[in-house]
């Protein structure tokens, strides 16, 4: 997924390969190597890459060992995962402890809600790997329209629906005007 990514950013800023060759003294067959996910670029390819776009070189190391299923390069998942972005805390509430088992976590999510009851407790926290990839019917944790949310996400006809467990709530079916990004999964 990562050359995936490399390969979106450099061209939505308008950069050959050669000049992103150029800027970063990688040879160009390299880098069309680790566009087409044939090779993962060494960290320092990385973080070298990433200064000559421009970007944050953490957000893609999450996306590093990452592969985008069929699905997800039908559904141009891609797009929704924040790659300059970073998350804003106004307030953080403690340390808590990772499990081993969800060693990937990026961060814990304390819950807001009862909307995702009863396999997620209102007040618990849930673990996030950020810009994880997550696959159809698996849960997440997701910006839509300036709120957080935890769903299950769904790829229906060309669209994502992000669904909640509470049948009371309504399911939110994306388009593409909506400020929507996936920020990782959530480990049960």
């Amino acid at each position: 997924m990562i050359g995936n990514m490399l390969s979106k950013i450099r061209k939505e800023k308008r950069i050959t390969k050669t000049k992103l060759a150029e800027l970063t003294d990688i040879n160009i067959g390299h880098l069309t190597h680790i566009e087409k996910g044939e090779r993962n670029p060494s960290h320092k390819a990385l973080k070298s890459i990433c200064n000559a776009l421009e970007i944050p070189y953490q957000e893609l190391l999450y996306t590093y060992d990452k592969e985008l299923s069929n699905e997800q390069l039908e559904y141009d998942y891609i797009n929704y995962i924040p790659y300059n972005k970073i998350p804003a805390f106004s307030n953080l509430d403690d340390f808590v402890e990772c499990p081993a088992k969800f060693a990937n976590a990026s961060f814990a999510y304390k819950v807001p809600d009862s909307t995702m009851e009863p396999i997620i407790k209102e007040n618990s926290y849930v673990y996030v790997e950020q810009n994880a990839l997550i696959a159809n019917k698996e849960v997440g944790l997701f910006f839509y329209n300036g709120q957080f949310l935890i769903r299950h996400l769904l790829y229906k006809k060309d669209k994502f629906i992000l669904k909640a467990r509470d049948n009371n709530v309504k399911d939110i079916q994306i388009s593409k005007d909506d400020n929507f990004y996936v920020i990782g999964k959530i480990y049960l």
